[in-house]
């Protein structure tokens, strides 16, 4: 599986190009004006450590449109995937858009806003 983090499309491997898009699909359904981790998707997609690869698909994610990348941040609640959206602070200016507040990258009450993809099964 290839993991470089310019990885076209061409290049990935079918598993590869599967996980991605679970990984949209989750990321799809986080809800306005929260925030979910790499972690945290990752372990609901069954591979518990492979967050980097959630990322790198976060960053795949871009030209797709339909996937708000923004509202996934690393464990702590940081801004850690802003150098991947074309200027320095779109990810915070798309998260406060939604009234998530930021202060030095980072998440602002994160514990509340926190939302993990096992609701989805919950709310099924």
């Amino acid at each position: 599986m290839s993991k470089t983090k310019a990885a076209s499309s061409d290049s990935q491997s079918s598993s590869e190009k599967d996980f991605f898009e679970r990984v949209h699909d989750v990321v799809r359904k986080v809800p306005y004006g929260r925030v979910t981790s790499y972690g945290a998707i990752a372990e609901h997609l069954g591979a518990k450590r492979s967050a980097r690869l959630v990322g790198y698909a976060m960053n795949a994610s871009h030209s797709l449109g339909d996937v708000p990348a923004w509202r996934v941040v690393n464990r702590n609640g940081l801004l850690t995937g802003k150098k991947s959206f074309a200027t320095p602070d779109l990810m915070q200016e798309l998260l406060e858009s939604e009234g998530v507040k930021v202060e030095g990258d980072e998440i602002v009450e994160f514990g509340t806003l926190f939302w993990h993809p096992d609701e989805i099964t919950k709310s099924a």
